[in-house]
């Protein structure tokens, strides 16, 4: 009995000293980023520009290929006035106080490279509310919508902690329809900075 077992051992030790096939390598390090991001595109037909932050866990599938899992949040600091507010004092003129966030995946390749580039997607959802010119009454009645924002970034590694990046978005959002405003106002392209500081691996 104990030869037939001692034999199934040799037999069987040839098959595990086989290295597994994966997709990846399997030398996955991991990292860790945050910063500031400022976008500038259209809300209603004028210039706008959006002011936030983002962050993430860096995952380096292999020398590559990584990914960040995170999120990001921002909002909208150039002031567009709404054409039928409907809401608050008739004599007053109101804008619009809006911002959006949610999770951001990206993609980045080959970035031990001096510049290389990036992928990335938010999922989330934002609220619309309306304010006086110098924010000195808010109105607090908000307009809820999803928003969906795929983008392509140039990335620079400007030292071992820290790198910008400039890319180009596309916001699709869904929902808005209060104070004379629609997702056509909302909805576009961006031309956007980012500034990441962190441990990049």
């Amino acid at each position: 009995m104990l030869t037939i077992f001692a034999g199934l051992i040799l037999i069987q030790n040839p098959a595990h000293a086989q290295q597994t096939e994966t997709l990846f390598d399997g030398n996955v390090s991991h990292g860790g980023f945050g910063g500031p991001v400022v976008k500038f595109s259209n809300v209603a037909e004028s210039g706008a520009v959006w002011v936030g932050g983002r962050g993430g866990w860096i995952i380096n599938l292999n020398e590559n290929h990584g990914i960040s899992l995170g999120g990001g949040g921002y909002g909208l600091a150039t002031n567009h006035p709404a054409s039928n507010p409907q809401i608050g004092d008739p004599d007053s003129d109101y804008y619009a106080l809006t911002g959006y966030g949610g999770f951001e995946f990206e993609y980045t390749n080959r970035s031990y490279k001096l510049a290389h580039f990036t992928l990335s997607t938010l999922i989330g959802g934002g609220g619309l509310m309306l304010r006086e010119r110098d924010y000195e009454e808010v109105e607090e009645e908000v307009d809820t919508y999803f928003v969906l924002e795929p983008g392509i970034h140039a990335e620079l590694n400007v030292t071992t902690f820290f790198r910008i990046s400039t890319g180009l978005s596309y916001r699709m959002t869904s929902g808005i329809n209060k104070f004379g405003f629609t997702d056509s106002d909302f909805s576009g392209l961006n031309a956007i900075i980012t500034f990441k500081f962190g441990g990049f691996l």
